[in-house]
């Protein structure tokens, strides 16, 4: 994990590797992430970036590893899949951060946007099958409930 973060860096900054953070453009050049439809989510939650850039320190970087990892486990997973699906951080996801998962999933190009129907159907679906206390928003146990029930997660 350590060689492969300090390769992110420019060769006059890998010696310092560990009190360094990693610009997100560089974060974003990493295989795992590069077609990942959520791969700026994924750097905004795993970044501990004062200023809001999404650099990465090395623990950052662990942190998110080890979510990834297969041995992870799955409501560690989980709780953080959550938080990179409730795009506005407010600790529920509701139809907006719904929409915007679903475009995430279906791809941005007007030939696999979902209709306005389709996508309320969706999402009707989605809060039918998720929402337990039918507040109109998946909560994180919720979301976690769910989860429990889809052994690929």
């Amino acid at each position: 994990a350590y060689k492969r973060f300090s390769e992110l860096l420019p060769k006059e900054e890998r010696e310092n590797a560990c009190s360094t953070r990693v610009p997100k453009s560089q974060i974003l050049t990493l295989p795992e992430l590069r077609a990942n439809p959520f791969q700026h989510r994924i750097c905004r939650v795993f970044s501990t970036s004062d200023n809001g850039d999404d650099s990465m320190s090395f623990e950052d970087f662990l942190d998110m590893l080890s979510v990834f990892s297969d041995s992870a486990p799955s409501d560690i997973k989980s709780h953080y899949a959550f938080r990179i699906f409730d795009f506005d951080d407010d600790g529920t996801l509701d139809r907006k951060d719904l929409e915007k998962l679903v475009n995430c999933l279906t791809g941005q190009g007007e030939e696999s946007r979902l209709s306005n129907a389709e996508m309320e159907q969706l999402i009707r679906n989605i809060l039918e099958e998720s929402d337990i206390d039918k507040d109109g928003t998946i909560n994180l146990s919720e979301f976690q409930h769910v989860v429990s029930r889809s052994p690929d997660f």
